[in-house]
């Protein structure tokens, strides 16, 4: 995709924005399976029987989201993939705000919370960019490019943003493709197949029961 400087987290993140509501609402499971597969694609974390298990207690990535997740992980009991996604997620995703608001892809602006307390809220700022990120992804889950040429991690992006659902992209049109894309997602670490299989059905809407 056009920014590959960019981590999956942060990717998921502006992907996820709506530019219409100016926020990007319940990004932060998906924001959080981002960053479990990026630390796992970089080999700071492995499948062991099921759980999360860090390779090295001392090792750092430089970039705080992800190394704030890797000593939650460290830090606490064990856990298994899809329990990730979701625990403390916020965390995550407060941590991407930050560092893509330093990075100049959202800017504060001050509020007044019920119109007395002072606050700030984030706009996005690279409106472009952003827009360029989300067709890039649509064009990956899409084609024509085909899933072989696609990168791990533009792969990795649009599968688990087409898992979230997101109402920033059209819904997949080739269910086959995606399935493609999956395993394409999965092929360049040992395991991480099985990583992205996890993340993917966790950030997964459960639809509503009959009648609700």
């Amino acid at each position: 995709m056009s920014d590959g400087s960019l981590s999956l987290p942060a990717l998921l993140y502006l992907v996820a924005w709506d530019t219409g509501t100016g926020e990007a609402a319940g990004a932060a499971p998906l924001v959080r399976a981002g960053a479990l597969v990026e630390l796992a694609r970089r080999g700071l974390l492995v499948d062991e029987d099921d759980i999360v298990t860090p390779v090295d207690m001392d090792a750092m990535t430089g970039d705080d989201p992800l190394d704030e997740l890797l000593e939650l992980v460290r830090e606490s009991r064990p856990h298994g993939w899809r329990a990730w996604v979701t625990l403390h997620a916020r965390e995550t995703a407060d941590a991407m705000r930050e560092q893509l608001t330093a990075d100049g892809y959202l800017r504060t602006e001050r509020k007044r919370v019920l119109g007395v307390f002072p606050g700030v809220e984030h706009r996005l700022d690279r409106v472009a960019d952003v827009a360029a990120l989300r067709e890039e992804t649509q064009e990956v889950l899409d084609g024509p490019v085909p899933v072989t040429e696609v990168p791990e991690r533009d792969a990795t992006a649009a599968v688990l943003a087409a898992a979230a659902e997101l109402g920033t992209l059209t819904p997949v049109k080739d269910p086959e493709r995606v399935e493609q894309l999956v395993a394409h997602a999965g092929a360049g670490v040992p395991g991480l197949r099985k990583v992205v299989d996890e993340v993917r059905t966790a950030v997964t809407p459960v639809p509503a029961a009959a009648g609700e």
